[in-house]
């Protein structure tokens, strides 16, 4: 058997504690680099769910063994199911090829008819400065659906409906649903719900419109592209194919804490909220970089934090590198 470990941004401490677990069952492996070579029984990816969509942003074949996804302490999450202090204890289930594989269905994205990577959980077009309506229109299969004006458009998979798009209001999509979710998010017409389309469908966010500045399309809320005209999105194939060594059910046990705190969330002030999905999207950030990646100022960020530090939503830590910097994570009431 062979397996090979990608390792994005993960101490390398880590690769080799998976490493020396397979050697003890007697499987090889080996590091799957920028290259992405592909030939092996399936891939091991460290550095949580942000880790998987990271390595499914770069997979296009068809023939891509499948991932499993490997979460660092308590930072588990919906697509990386197994933490790495107990990846023994399923090692021979590994080994014995022992385990299901579920999959997740992607976005194929085109900005302005140029293809980007396909995204997991979702492909949004805001304004590149906060608090600023956009103007745009809505087309599924070349009908027009809606013109509107809001704060942004989410275009959504079943995965991504329990991350910023619920967070948004939209509703919670099954994994088999054969859906895509879209959410206008904060439209200036009070009568404006979310739309479910079928996979298979077509969607266009076009006629996009900041009155002062340029829209961007921020992909699985990572990397931000410019939008002159037109975001497309349509189902890409093949889906992401993912070991499942534990037998809960995905969506069900994913989901036990958030809807708990959905009404919550609804509650939260957009500054809040906005953080605290960054903070899900990317991992640890210091105050200076959630600045950067959210564009809010400094005031607004540490509001934001202070609010989402008293209610438990984020945790705060002493950086290794430097002991005067704080870095700020999603507390594990939160993960997925």
């Amino acid at each position: 058997m062979r397996i090979g470990i990608y390792n994005p941004s993960v101490s390398d401490s880590a690769a080799a504690a998976i490493r020396s677990v397979l050697e003890e069952y007697g499987i090889y492996s080996y590091a799957v680099g920028a290259d992405l070579d592909l030939d092996a029984d399936c891939i091991i990816v460290l550095g949580g769910d942000k880790g998987v969509r990271n390595y499914f942003h770069n997979i296009t074949s068809d023939s891509a063994p499948p991932v499993l996804g490997i979460s660092e302490g308590e930072s588990g999450g919906f697509l990386a199911q197994i933490e790495r202090r107990e990846f023994a204890a399923y090692a021979d289930m590994l080994k014995s090829q022992n385990y299901g594989i579920v999959e997740f269905p992607r976005l194929g994205v085109k900005i302005d008819n140029r293809s980007v990577y396909p995204v997991l959980n979702d492909a949004a077009v805001f304004p590149s400065k906060s608090a600023m309506l956009m103007e745009h229109t809505l087309r599924v299969d070349g009908e027009e659906v809606w013109h509107d004006n809001s704060d942004g458009v989410i275009v959504s998979t079943p995965t991504g409906s329990s991350a910023y798009s619920m967070s948004a209001g939209g509703p919670v999509l099954f994994q088999n649903s054969g859906a895509f979710e879209i959410i206008s998010v904060n439209s200036l017409d009070v009568t404006r719900r979310p739309v479910i389309v079928s996979n298979s469908s077509t969607i266009e966010v076009d006629d996009v419109v900041s009155s002062r500045l340029h829209c961007e399309a921020v992909l699985d809320g990572l990397d931000r592209y410019k939008v002159e005209k037109v975001m497309e999105c349509t189902q890409f194939f093949p889906p992401a194919s993912i070991i499942r060594l534990k037998t809960d059910s995905i969506t069900v046990t994913a989901l036990e804490k958030k809807v708990h705190l959905a009404e919550e969330l609804l509650r939260m002030p957009p500054s809040s909220k906005l953080i605290l999905k960054t903070l899900e999207y990317e991992g640890s950030l210091t105050h200076r970089e959630l600045r950067s990646k959210t564009l809010l100022p400094s005031r607004t960020v540490r509001l934001a934090l202070r609010h989402l530090l008293e209610k438990g939503y984020v945790r705060r830590k002493i950086s290794m590198r430097d002991a005067r910097q704080r870095i700020y994570e999603i507390s594990s009431m939160v993960e997925p």
